[in-house]
């Protein structure tokens, strides 16, 4: 790759328990199911994801990066809410990789040389037979992109809306992300902590690592009283 690109590790930003597995598709079944079938041969070549804050848009570009490693593929997971203020160096040579995710990209449009950029690299990925994945707050034709060829071209691949989970699916996320974690997480301590809890799944599942470790130290089973008292509810 060009120096611009080479000075950008793969995976920055991307953290190891985003994966398929420790997902929860309630309600989002066929984009995991499209994600999870990308790199096939019979793969879309483009899928556009959109939803609001918390849904799990960034987690699902990182499972399907961790999967491209799995199968012994290249990708590059890009977060431009962290990368945007850098010039667009990193999407030089990227038909080179297998597979290319683009996080939050609300936060370069209206900026002519990163849309002149993604068009590129969307030409670039689709003529070398390459993937491509992108996620943002709104659907392709409500984002307020100004390069018409930009914005014609992210209407050409599969979009999927990402659903959020219903009371029933934060359940089942909650005790999937404690089986995954290796946690004894009853059913009435579960909702118990869907009750008394943050409502966004991300804060939840940090108050379910905090009961982890506070297990772990207190060699205790995770019960109603022990969750009172070491998260002082």
């Amino acid at each position: 790759m060009k120096p611009g690109a080479a000075q950008l590790p793969l995976g920055v930003g991307m953290r190891d328990d985003a994966t398929f597995a420790n997902f929860q598709p309630s309600g989002n079944e066929a984009l995991v199911g499209a994600l999870r079938a990308q790199l096939d041969e019979s793969g879309e070549p483009f899928l556009f994801l959109w939803g609001g804050e918390g849904v799990g848009c960034s987690h699902l570009l990182q499972a399907a990066c961790h999967e491209a490693s799995d199968r012994d593929k290249r990708a590059l997971y890009l977060p431009l809410d962290e990368l945007g203020h850098f010039p667009p160096h990193m999407l030089e040579d990227s038909e080179r990789l297998d597979l290319v995710a683009i996080d939050d990209l609300h936060r370069v449009l209206g900026r002519k040389r990163w849309e002149e950029a993604l068009f590129h690299c969307f030409n670039r990925l689709r003529d070398a037979g390459k993937r491509l994945v992108i996620a943002a707050p709104a659907a392709p034709r409500q984002l307020d992109i100004k390069l018409p060829d930009l914005a014609s071209r992210l209407t050409w691949g599969m979009t999927f809306h990402v659903k959020p989970l219903d009371d029933v699916g934060r359940f089942e996320a909650l005790k999937l992300r404690a089986r995954v974690r290796g946690m004894q997480l009853p059913d009435e301590v579960a909702r118990y902590i869907l009750h008394r809890g943050p409502r966004r799944l991300g804060d939840l599942f940090a108050t379910l690592e905090t009961l982890d470790q506070a297990s772990l130290s207190a060699q205790r089973k995770l019960t109603i009283p022990f969750v009172k008292q070491a998260l002082d509810w």
